[in-house]
């Protein structure tokens, strides 16, 4: 973990943090609610390529994104904790195949994020479910897997060190 926190690390979970808080807060009415589009979101397979400063930093980024979204402390500590096991999960899953790496990182946010959401807004789970599990599919499948992709060509196909 020491390496890290190394300069180059640091710098990538900070951008990757700001990059998620702007993304989320710029586009309010589509990020929050029982039926979110968080295209913020695009970023969490781009993770599997940056490892854990861009898992860090998206997790922060969601703490401080969700501190606007006017639903408390729940949504802060739920919605944080699905992004750092959505990309640690996802990420393990993601040396392999970065599309079933995606592909749970969408059922680990639907499933959490879909839960509380329902139970803050008295919705039944599958309500909570479909409206997160829609908004995720297009962000992190539709939008943030062919972005994956394409930094992986640019990138060569190599992940980043640290």
């Amino acid at each position: 973990m020491g390496r890290i926190w190394n300069s180059r690390g640091l710098a990538l979970s900070a951008i990757f943090a700001a990059l998620y808080a702007v993304g989320v807060v710029a586009l309010a009415p589509l990020s929050f609610l029982i039926l979110q589009v968080r295209i913020a979101d695009a970023l969490l397979p781009v993770t599997m390529l940056f490892g854990w400063p861009a898992i860090l930093g998206v997790t922060l980024g969601c703490a401080v994104a969700n501190a606007f979204g006017g639903l408390g402390i729940i949504d802060i500590v739920f919605g944080s904790a699905a992004n750092l096991a959505a990309c640690s999960l996802g990420g393990w899953i993601g040396r392999r195949s970065l599309a079933a790496g995606s592909a749970v990182m969408t059922g680990v946010v639907t499933l959490v994020v879909g839960t509380y959401l329902a139970l803050l807004f008295g919705f039944p789970f599958y309500v909570g479910w479909t409206g997160v599990g829609l908004g995720s599919l297009v962000s992190i499948n539709i939008v943030g897997l062919p972005l994956t992709y394409a930094l992986a060509r640019r990138l060569k196909g190599e992940r980043f060190k640290f």
